[in-house]
């Protein structure tokens, strides 16, 4: 049997992605917007853990990206929905990033993942003082 791991969130993009994409999406120049959130909200999935964290997106579901926090060496956040919920980047030791849009709860969850890169990449700790 593996090592337990600890789930920090478990779930799909904040819920005000789609209401308010939608509420733009009554405009004939949103509607990209719209589909984009609307293909979010059915099928983009965050699993945080104490050890990794996991994309699952793309059409159907398909594309899952996983990432364990040793490989993390910048993660950027940025608000969105007055504040209610926010999109983040991860950039990897290979140079790749990992966009993570609509997370809830983004002030807390990115405080728990640099808390986690930092105890697993002392190079990162030392790069945000």
């Amino acid at each position: 049997m593996g090592i337990r791991e600890e789930i920090y969130y478990e779930g799909g993009p904040h819920i005000g992605d789609l209401i308010l994409n939608t509420l733009i999406g009554l405009t004939v120049v949103g509607l990209p917007l719209t589909v984009g959130a609307i293909v979010r909200a059915l099928w983009l999935r965050f699993r945080i853990t104490d050890r990794r964290i996991s994309v699952m997106g793309g059409w159907l579901g398909r594309d899952r990206s996983d990432v364990i926090y040793s490989e993390i060496v910048n993660v950027v956040k940025v608000p969105r929905g007055v504040g209610l919920w926010g999109d983040m980047v991860l950039t990897l030791r290979n140079g790749s990033r990992l966009e993570m849009r609509a997370v809830p709860n983004f002030r807390e969850t990115y405080d728990y993942i640099s808390e986690k890169i930092a105890a697993k990449n002392p190079q990162y700790s030392a790069a945000q003082k």
